[in-house]
Order: C-alpha cells, then structure tokens, then sequence
C-alpha cells in the first residue's frame, strides 16, 4: 500500500473511531473528495518538497554540520516553492480551508509539512499572503497553544542537542547526491 493510502486509512479510521465532527473528514461527496485529493497529491509533492528543505536547511548542517551547495539547494528551494504555488491555486483558491469553509485533516497535513519549512528557517508565508491567512484560520480553528505544542518539537529542532552519529553513517550521509557537484 502507497503512503497516501495508509494514511487516508489511518485518517479515517481515526475520525470514525473518535466520532469527530464531519468537517475533519467530510461526508459531504464533493468536501471528501477535495480532502481524497490532496492527501493523495500531497505524498508526492508537499511530503518530499518540504523534506528537502528541512534536510538542506536545518538537518543537513545540525547533525553533519555541512551545508549542501547553493546551487542544491536553490534546486530543492524551487521545487518547493512550486509546490507552494500549487496549493494556493489548486487547493486553496478562493477558499479558506483546503476543502471549503472548515478545516479538515487535509489542512492538518499540510501545515505538518509546510512547519518544517519554518524550521529550516525559510519564511514561507511572507511573500504569500493567501498562505498566510490560510495558516492563521488553522491555527484558530485548532488553538494558537495546541498548534504551537504540536510543532513547539520540529521548530527547536537546529537548538536540539544530539548524540553524534556513527562515523560509516555520518560519511554514507555526507557523500549522499545532495552534497556532490
């Protein structure tokens, strides 16, 4: 089974076991299918694009302390942006949630992956500010303190004190294709 379907299974497991209100996964057809659609776009797109920016920019120089090369990382920054430029036009529209007026487990994904972004200290929302809003209406629609608890880990991840890594580790990792010319 393919990432995107474990966790639509999991997602809806969750909200029937828990009885969560409807609006987290709708039973409105045309809502679910919206919330379908960006869970299975988002493995391939938003997972491994904000990935990449946390690895270059946050992971990369903490746990090996080497940067990857401008011109990587200007590459991984492009797909991103890309993918940014996809949700706000594909997913979000004129709309203030994912699947329509209310939030959804699709807007929970996407914010997880997109606070990586943050972690890596890339600003994201600030030249964009239909994503900005969208942000915002997440954090008030799940609670500024429960948003801030679930990312409070992910945030402080380049000020976290690490064990360090195996040296056949640490060289398999430092000679990976995203550090070669």
């Amino acid at each position: 089974m393919e990432t995107s379907q474990w966790q639509k299974a999991i997602l809806l497991y969750l909200a029937r076991k828990y009885k969560t209100p409807d609006h987290w996964y709708p039973s409105d057809l045309q809502k679910r299918a919206r919330v379908d659609e960006y869970l299975a776009w988002q493995h391939t797109n938003t997972r491994p694009n904000s990935a990449k920016v946390f690895w270059t920019k946050c992971v990369s120089p903490t746990l090996l302390g080497k940067e990857a090369p401008r011109e990587k990382l200007d590459a991984v920054l492009a797909d991103f942006n890309t993918t940014m430029k996809n949700l706000e036009e594909k997913f979000l529209g004129n709309k203030p949630f994912i699947a329509g007026d209310e939030i959804s487990v699709a807007d929970l994904v996407a914010i997880v992956e997109i606070m990586q972004v943050i972690a890596g200290g890339v600003n994201v929302f600030e030249e964009r500010p239909k994503l900005g809003a969208w942000k915002q209406q997440v954090v008030e629609a799940v609670g500024e303190d429960l948003f801030q608890e679930a990312h409070e880990w992910i945030l402080s991840f380049s000020k976290q004190k690490f064990e360090p890594l195996p040296a056949e580790l640490l060289q398999r990792l430092k000679s990976s294709p995203l550090y070669k010319d």
